[in-house]
């Protein structure tokens, strides 16, 4: 008995009744209750940080391989600029191949008539000279009107025969 004058004794008494009194009420199928509610909210955020977890890998599995489809598309469009670049620089060559020649052939013609003209110059000034020593030799070896004549006559057959 002499523990009932103790206030440990009271407060133990205390604390008991005040848990039958929050069993009465049903707390504790209240805190079961909130605790199940919390337990089911935190799943469902678990299960749909999942489900976006497995999104982003999916975005990211897609957008690599669109960056690798990318990479693909890029190097396919350089080759073929290297191999238009190439076709147009074998283009050009063929064309500066083409220009030479016809530039070529082109000074070739000019040469050859230059050549032509120059040998027709050279025959007419020798068909010149040729009548102009015709014409003193004649004149000083034959006199007179018949002298002059075929002088005249040579010089004019001279010249139809060199031009």
């Amino acid at each position: 008995m002499h523990l009932i004058w103790e206030a440990e004794f009271w407060v133990a008494v205390a604390f008991v009744i005040f848990l039958a009194g929050l069993l009465y009420v049903g707390v504790h199928r209240t805190i079961s209750d909130t605790l199940d509610k919390r337990t089911s909210r935190i799943q469902s955020e678990l299960d749909e940080a999942s489900r976006l977890k497995k999104e982003a890998m999916a975005l990211l599995a897609e957008y690599k391989q669109k960056t690798a489809n990318a990479e693909q598309e890029a190097a396919a469009i350089i080759e073929s600029a290297k191999a238009d670049a190439e076709r147009l620089a074998a283009d050009a060559h063929a064309k500066l191949e083409d220009f030479v020649t016809r530039r070529t052939k082109m000074a070739e013609t000019k040469i050859a008539q230059a050549e032509a003209q120059a040998l027709a110059e050279v025959r007419s000034i020798a068909a010149d000279v040729a009548a102009g020593a015709a014409e003193k030799l004649l004149a000083l070896s034959a006199k007179g009107a018949v002298a002059e004549q075929l002088i005249a006559r040579g010089i004019d057959d001279v010249k139809k025969k060199l031009n």
